[in-house]
Formats: C-alpha cells, sequence, structure tokens
C-alpha cells in the first residue's frame, strides 16, 4: 500500500472516529511542534509538513489533498479542546500527541496541564 493511500484511509478511520465521538484523548500527552503536525490527518508526522496561509494564519497539511482540505474547509482549522470543550483554531492551539502520534488541540497550556494532571502519578 503506498503512502498516500495509507494516509487516506487513516485520515477516513480517523474521520469516522470523530464522527462516533470516539476519539479521547488516552493517557499523558506530550506537546508537539505545530509545524510537524497534519492537521487534516491528526498526526504528529514528526517532521516538518506543507504550511497552508489562510487569512493570515498558518496551518499544516502533509499532502495536496490536505493542503486543500485547510484552504477549503474552515471545519478543518478548528478543534474542540477536550477539556473545555470550548472550539480552538489549529493555527493557535496548543498541540499535544500521545505516543501514537495522534494530537489533541487545547486552547492554552493550562488546560493541557489540566489534562495531564488526571495522568500524573
Amino acid at each position: 500500500m503506498s503512502k498516500r493511500v495509507a494516509l487516506f484511509v487513516l485520515s477516513l478511520l480517523v474521520g469516522l472516529a470523530a464522527i462516533a465521538g470516539e476519539l479521547k484523548p488516552m493517557g499523558l500527552l506530550t506537546k508537539v511542534e505545530t509545524k510537524n503536525v497534519c492537521m487534516v490527518n491528526e498526526q504528529d508526522m514528526k517532521k516538518p509538513q506543507i504550511p497552508v496561509e489562510v487569512d493570515g494564519k498558518t496551518y499544516y497539511g502533509c499532502c495536496d489533498m490536505c493542503k486543500k482540505a485547510l484552504a477549503e474547509n474552515a471545519e478543518k482549522r478548528a478543534a474542540t479542546d477536550p477539556v473545555t470543550g470550548k472550539k480552538v483554531d489549529k493555527a493557535s492551539a496548543v498541540i499535544a500527541a500521545q505516543e501514537d502520534g495522534r494530537v489533541f488541540y487545547f486552547e492554552s497550556e493550562e488546560t493541557l496541564a489540566k489534562h495531564n494532571a488526571q495522568f500524573a502519578k
């Protein structure tokens, strides 16, 4: 399976799980660099992604399909903070990842810390 097909399948599965309301952070999350996140696939790709400028803000995608989705679909540029339930702009959010690379967007360092405090020993 090509990398592009694999990313498409991953994106599709992530989207279906999100619709089903099943994507919740699991355990401690580690803050990651915004530029390394594909904001469509919701994954820390561990290397710089393609910047997409929209209304003076920078978003990141891993391929042409993701670039197009970010440029044309405002919903792809927003997320929900899992602690507060508030909508956040992915370009300005604090982004943290699980061990598997799945990312979550927080409105502040404080809400990320609040999430992680639940799992601190």
